[in-house]
């Protein structure tokens, strides 16, 4: 049986208007910030602690302003040291957060948004795995290298397992580049199911009030072949996803 169709939240006025002010002022902040572009030749360390107080504020107007709040269940389940993070990705929400939740992530992103001013360049400083995803079969190999010197360093390698943003309940597509990770480096791959794209729609400019759960599962250990690992980590998230999903529609209904 095919999975049922989200039911997108509708914006009415009071959302809408929480939306920009909220989108307005993480503008003005970042046209502020823009001073702060030197401090990128500081050392990492110091950028880092930089940017997870930004972040912290972002999301600390996200929730008074739009009323949207986030609660993070099982951070017992994250290893010590280097491991690597399998996220379910539906929105821009994850990747603010879990800059802060985790303790120094390196995220596997496109290329082209390392380019962006400001933003892009402190995805560099920061020391994120850029991919040039029209560089095939190298573009896999320079991943595999880049992940394992940031795990050398005991950081988390965040990677998304579908590549891009997904709608609530859609079907899954997840990708071979992680299945490659896991069977390079042979650490543990911790998953994550959330449902923050119930408040926060992907190519939506409305935030929506609620709670966003990010759930960290147990973690998968290495040593399985590719084919199991990518069966159990699929079925783990999706099935802790869409729960969490499910939970949120009821709850917004009463």
């Amino acid at each position: 049986m095919p999975p049922r169709p989200f039911r997108p939240l509708r914006a009415g006025p009071l959302v809408v208007l929480r939306s920009l002010a909220f989108l307005l002022l993480v503008l003005a902040s970042l046209v502020l910030l823009s001073v702060l572009t030197p401090l990128l030749v500081m050392p990492r360390r110091a950028c880092l602690a930089i940017v997870r107080q930004v972040l912290r504020f972002w999301l600390w107007l996200l929730r008074v302003i739009t009323g949207l709040g986030y609660e993070v269940r099982g951070l017992e389940n994250l290893p010590q040291g280097g491991c690597l993070v399998a996220s379910k990705h539906q929105s821009a929400f994850e990747t603010l957060a879990l800059q802060v939740i985790l303790d120094d992530p390196a995220i596997v992103l496109k290329r082209e948004l390392t380019l962006i001013p400001l933003a892009g360049w402190t995805m560099w400083r920061l020391g994120h795995i850029s991919i040039n995803r029209a560089a095939g079969a190298s573009a896999l190999m320079t991943m595999v290298r880049d992940a394992r010197e940031r795990l050398a360093d005991g950081r988390q390698v965040v990677i998304f397992p579908e590549g891009t943003r997904s709608a609530p309940l859609a079907p899954p597509n997840y990708k071979a580049g992680l299945s490659a990770l896991y069977r390079s480096l042979k650490v543990p791959c911790v998953p994550i199911a959330l449902n923050s794209g119930v408040f926060w729609p992907r190519r939506s400019l409305w935030r929506f009030p609620g709670r966003i759960v990010i759930d960290i599962l147990p973690p998968i250990p290495p040593g399985l072949d590719q084919d199991s690992f990518r069966a159990r980590l699929q079925e783990e998230i999706e099935d802790r996803t869409r729960a969490l999903v499910e939970d949120a529609e009821t709850n917004r209904q009463r």
